[in-house]
């Protein structure tokens, strides 16, 4: 029996009072708070909280604030309170990194806003990506100038979303409480776990939220890990809330009933408009079946595959072309096992002659006969410079359809069974760049005592050395390359020495003469930011110029200015960890 089935408007908000007096009366006996958080002295019952403030007897500040558009002006949060009440929100202390609360609030918005849009074209390396991560999720005040607080709430979002790190998103949303200041960033969080069958984790950020819920799509989730948690009275509460303020889903209510139990048999329609639809379709029938397309969205592709419910690609006729074509761009969005796609490859069967000729024979067949052929002779040939050949004609067979990921792991599997001294000149560019055995981060560093960058002074970095200890040896090593003509003072031995000049490092003008410093090297507009202490916007402009390169690949002349400009920004850390990948010879 729904709970307010009986209540008219009229005595709808002396109900809720009574609810509150009751609940305040017994709250001891409740074994457990329907939220699972600790309450705080004025916090009973809500989304996330009711408190006494939330039931006064008009409807205007709604603790559920799930009202239709139309009512939205008579019945909302106050969103301008609500940003002023979180003015700060990160993950990392400033002092920490070198940084500060204000490194935003000189820089102009309409330049940040230039800077991100450029930023978000990169697929960022892990080097910029963790000097992002330093940028956007340290504890600082946001921007003023030219850009609102919201806009840039926008922009921590959309790098958050793309950088796809659910457990990092999820403390940030908790520890700052922001679900309703990143919406978009909480749906793609509870989207991204259900979309792999992991409905827990997909409700565990409700029950450690304590803000009242804005957003429609998110109380209607939050509503169903109620019931998911067995809380049904609690979320047939807020369901008759909701339906009071003017809330209505026909689908969603169809779904909720039947799990409430009021129902026997839903409404087999499926809707794909969101994962959660979808999800609630697929939890309530018993007999669900749907098969996607190639419009059906990447999400929904995800589920079906977290879920088990494609459909075997084994079961599919080879002449079925549109269907292993729909398979291979499942496989290309890694929706689709690779190992079944070429598994179901085996099942062409081809004569000797095409075997044979197999560079040109594939060009008389469809794209996905084309593959198959090439797979199975692959397969078939142990020479290593043919076998490069083919798989090399393969790769590009599937980067020509636009589906280049679908070849990955079995590219690799390929490769490793390849020894790198048979790969031939001509071939050794794909295959480093398809197969690295051993990246540089794993390799060991390698001292050279005549070489002043990749001496162990370098250590200095690691944090190895006392001030007084280096200076000392440094003075030494300088004094050795001094007397030694045929020494030549590189771009990294500069890098090198200014970073440690930077730190206060006393080094004798007696060496000045070793080496002189190009001030045009440093980009004007990136020494500007430094001298209008625009911090936040100054490492925007360093993660630019870096964008999806490593920092090790990098030429000097870039590197130079990179760390001059850390340098100048006083973050050592981040410096520091730069630096121990560019300077040191790594073997």
């Amino acid at each position: 029996m729904k709970i307010l089935k009986s209540l008219n408007k009229k005595n709808f908000t002396i109900y809720l009072v009574y609810l509150f007096f009751i609940n305040l009366v017994f709250a001891d006996e409740k074994p457990i708070d329907i939220w699972n958080i600790e309450k705080k002295n004025n916090q009973v019952i809500s989304e996330s909280n009711i408190s006494t403030e939330n039931l006064e007897t008009n409807n205007q500040s709604s603790v559920y604030d799930l009202q239709t558009n139309k009512q939205k002006d008579t019945i909302k949060l106050d969103n301008e309170f609500l940003s002023k009440e979180i003015k700060i929100v990160g993950l990392y202390d400033p002092d920490e990194y070198g940084l500060s609360m204000d490194m935003w609030i000189n820089s102009d918005g309409t330049r940040l806003k230039n800077l991100f849009e450029n930023i978000n074209k990169f697929n960022l390396s892990d080097d910029a990506s963790d000097i992002m991560h330093i940028s956007l999720l340290t504890n600082a005040h946001s921007p003023t100038k030219n850009i609102t607080e919201q806009e840039f709430m926008r922009f921590k979002s959309e790098w958050l979303i793309k950088d796809a790190n659910l457990e990092l998103i999820e403390e940030y949303l908790i520890k700052n409480q922001s679900i309703n200041l990143h919406p978009d960033l909480a749906k793609y969080l509870v989207d991204s776990y259900l979309s792999e069958s992991n409905v827990k984790k997909s409700c565990e950020i409700f029950s450690k939220n304590t803000e009242p819920i804005q957003d429609e799509y998110l109380s209607k989730f939050n509503l169903y890990c109620l019931i998911n948690y067995g809380k049904n009275e609690e979320a047939q509460l807020i369901l008759d809330l909701k339906k009071e303020l003017g809330f209505k889903d026909d689908y969603y209510e169809n779904k909720v009933n039947y799990l409430f139990g009021y129902i026997d048999e839903v409404d087999k329609v499926i809707s794909i408009k969101s994962i959660l639809d979808f999800h609630l379709a697929h939890r309530t029938n018993s007999e669900f079946f749907y098969e996607p397309n190639e419009d059906t969205p990447k999400i929904i592709w995800k589920y079906l595959s977290s879920a088990n419910l494609l459909y075997k690609i084994q079961d599919i006729e080879i002449t079925d072309v549109e269907k292993i074509s729909t398979i291979e761009k499942a496989v290309n969005d890694k929706n689709y096992s690779e190992v079944e796609l070429f598994e179901f490859y085996k099942k062409f069967q081809f004569n000797i002659n095409q075997f044979l000729n197999a560079k040109e024979a594939y060009k008389s067949l469809t794209s996905i006969e084309g593959r198959a052929l090439l797979y199975q002779r692959i397969l078939l040939t142990e020479e290593p410079k043919l076998k490069l050949e083919f798989i090399k004609i393969l790769k590009d067979l599937f980067i020509s359809d636009d589906i280049g990921d679908a070849f990955d792991f079995e590219l690799k599997k390929f490769l490793s069974e390849i020894d790198i001294e048979d790969v031939p000149s001509n071939f050794t560019t794909f295959y480093s760049s398809n197969f690295n055995k051993k990246k540089i981060a794993d390799k060991k560093i390698k001292y050279n005592s005549k070489i002043l960058h990749q001496s162990k002074l370098i250590n200095y970095f690691n944090g190895d050395y006392a001030k007084s200890k280096i200076e000392d040896d440094l003075d030494k090593f300088l004094k050795k390359i001094k007397k030694d003509k045929k020494y030549f003072v590189s771009k990294k031995d500069i890098i090198f020495l200014e970073a440690l000049k930077s730190d206060g490092i006393e080094i004798s003008k007696k060496y000045d003469s070793l080496y002189e410093i190009n001030q045009s090297e440093m980009p004007a507009d990136i020494q500007n930011l430094i001298d209008n202490n625009e911090i936040g916007a100054a490492l925007l402009r360093v993660i630019e110029v870096i964008g999806p390169d490593k920092i090790e690949n990098i030429d000097e002349d870039t590197i130079y200015f990179i760390i001059n400009t850390l340098n100048q920004l006083n973050v050592d850390l981040i410096r520091n960890k730069l630096l121990l990948k560019v300077l040191p010879l790594k073997v």
